[in-house]
């Protein structure tokens, strides 16, 4: 059975393996042929060896969907055929998180979706909408279940405003979902032809922070300088002062990355405006149901920037790196 593991923290420790075929399902565990997946920063984090616990080797990329083959005995959840997304936290099926079920990871410190065949708990996959191809079930699991989990925890509707900053794979699905809910969405970008894009799917104001950083400015001149009732801010860094800044009082900033790096944080905005800082380590396996199915009820379309084969997977990477794309890098399984 063929496998891509991560043997060393370099794109070049990226090497071709073969496994021991799979027994039989155990009870309550299925098999799943894996057919897509989808690059995120933990797979980054892996492959440049700043993912904390992560072992060497290790079978590559969190992200995955496939078709279930096999399934065990005492398995209800889904049937031979059946198409799923493949959680990466395995562990968490439900309910409020600890540090066992929170940080077990497919693909970081747990083996992870580049593999012909896993065997894997049924109550961990979810099913996928019939619409979806292969690539866009392999783009939901950890970028859709976040952004609905910051949705959710920031109990936004009808009337609020939501601020995402980027145009990744976690901030495009935000911005879709809550469009989905109702509210209203700035976006921001360091590119004109990005920020028109996210205008098509819904965007109601754009701001280019490349020809002003003041996007902070922006976002409050939109409220009537109330501000924003969410910030999702996955860069963090020396601008997280800005996230503090373009939330109402009361409001609350999801932490959902690190891309610009760790920053010292001024407690007086959080402290005078009751900011609510929410850290993000992915979430549960109901998270990433209520994600898809609010997805299927809104027809809503992964947005996926390019596809990748298996033989071009180091050029996937390397893109994911440079930080250009929109929405999603997908890889398809093409053995």
């Amino acid at each position: 059975m063929k496998a891509i593991e991560i043997i060393s923290p370099s794109l070049d420790g990226l090497t071709l393996a073969e496994l021991p075929e799979l027994t039989a399902p155990g009870n309550g565990r299925i098999h799943v042929r894996m057919k897509a997946g989808s690059l995120n920063f933990a797979d980054l984090a892996v492959a440049f060896g700043q993912y904390p616990g992560a072992p060497y080797p290790n079978i590559a990329l969190c992200d995955g969907a496939g078709e279930v083959v096999a399934v065990g005995d005492d398995v209800w959840q889904v049937a031979v055929g059946d198409r799923v997304a493949i959680h990466v936290k395995p562990r968490w099926i439900a309910g409020r998180p600890n540090a066992e079920l929170a940080n077990a990871m497919r693909g970081a410190t747990l083996p992870g979706s580049l593999v012909e065949i896993v065997d894997i708990n049924a109550a961990s996959v979810v099913k996928a909408p019939d619409y979806l191809s292969w690539e866009e079930i392999g783009s939901l699991p950890i970028c859709a279940m976040t952004a609905w989990r910051a949705l959710e925890t920031g109990k936004i509707g009808p009337g609020n405003t939501v601020a995402v900053l980027g145009t990744g794979g976690v901030s495009v699905f935000a911005l879709q979902l809550a469009k989905a809910r109702g509210a209203r969405v700035i976006i921001t970008s360091s590119s004109d032809e990005k920020l028109e894009r996210a205008r098509k799917l819904g965007a109601d104001a754009t701001f280019n922070y490349r020809s002003n950083p003041d996007w902070d400015h922006f976002a409050l001149a939109q409220t009537g300088n109330a501000g924003v009732d969410l910030v999702i801010d996955p860069v963090g860094g020396d601008g997280f002062g800005k996230s503090l800044s373009a939330v109402r009082h009361g409001g609350m900033v999801a932490l959902i990355g690190f891309l610009g790096g760790g920053a010292a944080t001024d407690l007086l905005p959080v402290i005078f405006k009751e900011i609510r800082l929410q850290g993000a380590n992915g979430g549960s396996v109901a998270d990433l149901s209520g994600a898809i199915a609010a997805i299927n009820a809104a027809g809503i379309k992964p947005v996926i920037d390019s596809i990748f084969g298996i033989v071009n997977l180091r050029e996937a990477y390397k893109l994911m790196a440079g930080g250009s794309h929109f929405g999603k890098i997908a890889i398809r399984f093409d053995w």
